[in-house]
């Protein structure tokens, strides 16, 4: 059960921002944008098949047509022999040192673009400069993605178990059918009007149902828990 869960971890991010996107996977404009390659306002079937093709092509590592443990270890062994630069098979101390040095200078690569995103964001008339109301703008912004962090992280659990629906022979393995056909139901259910288009009102629709259901499960369980507490 381990593996399954594991394997399905990896395909989480695959299938996340791909055809689901077009659900609420990603939330927000940026989200919807970025699966609207054509940037004609709707999302197509196309669009968002093309989307998950990008990311499965990245998560099968091993290009055998699937999601499984054996991409997990592929990719532990590129790490591997990236970091082992004269290939004898064994970390030296100054190959690691490498590794780390040149991992941290890709993470302070992107927290400096991080930052000059952060910047450009809430300097939202373009000044150059940042004033107080923008300060407090981003502050309020800044709550709100919090919450949909929450959110995105409570929805990690509902994309494990639709994967495991999407694994519909049960071998612990997504293949490429599988990992379509969840694609496809996905964008299914979000196309209210069976266009073969998703637009904006649609998703940001799926996106707000999906939260009011959130809402209604934290609800039970916290009247669940309470009647747990009373009987006790």
């Amino acid at each position: 059960m381990r593996t399954l869960t594991l394997t399905l971890s990896a395909a989480v991010l695959a299938l996340g921002g791909a055809g689901m996107a077009a659900a609420q996977q990603q939330g927000g404009e940026r989200g919807f944008e970025a699966s609207d390659t054509n940037g004609d306002g709707v999302i197509s079937l196309a669009e968002a098949r093309a989307k998950g093709r990008e990311r499965f092509e990245r998560m099968d590592v091993n290009g055998d047509g699937q999601l499984s443990s054996a991409d997990r270890e592929a990719r532990r062994a590129a790490r591997f022999a990236a970091s082992d630069t004269n290939g004898d098979g064994e970390l030296s101390r100054a190959e690691m040192s490498a590794a780390r040095e040149a991992r941290n200078a890709r993470r302070a690569e992107r927290r400096a673009s991080r930052q000059e995103r952060r910047f450009d964001r809430i300097d939202s008339d373009g000044s150059g400069g940042i004033s107080e109301a923008e300060i407090a703008a981003a502050r309020e912004a800044r709550g709100e993605r919090r919450g949909a962090g929450r959110a995105e992280r409570r929805r990690g659990g509902r994309a494990m178990r639709m994967l495991r629906r999407a694994d519909t022979n049960q071998d612990r393995v997504i293949s490429s059918a599988e990992f379509d056909a969840a694609i496809e139901a996905r964008f299914a259910r979000v196309d209210a009007d069976n266009s073969g288009t998703i637009t904006k009102a649609e998703h940001d629709t799926a996106r707000e149902a999906a939260r009011e259901r959130r809402q209604q499960r934290r609800e039970a369980r916290s009247e669940r828990r309470g009647g747990e507490r009373r009987r006790n």
